[in-house]
């Protein structure tokens, strides 16, 4: 079943996390800012070039991803 093995996956990557020395909820709540600044990126980009996000497609959506990774500095 897919959810028990995403499950089976989050649990190695919290027990590598602990391994060395992270805290699981600061870890995941660093990845969900990244997580949101990057969408907001995708959403404000497609504004200034005058296209619904919905209208996008997936490789739009990579492309303008990946430029938001790029500007990140950490």
């Amino acid at each position: 079943d897919r959810r028990q093995r995403q499950m089976c996956i989050e649990t190695g990557v919290i027990n590598a996390g602990r391994l060395y020395k992270l805290n699981p909820d600061t870890a995941l709540e660093y990845t969900n800012q990244k997580f949101i600044r990057r969408f907001n990126y995708i959403e404000e980009q497609s504004r200034l070039e005058g296209k619904s996000i919905k209208d996008m497609t997936l490789g739009e959506m990579d492309e303008l991803w990946n430029k938001a990774k790029s500007l990140e500095k950490d």
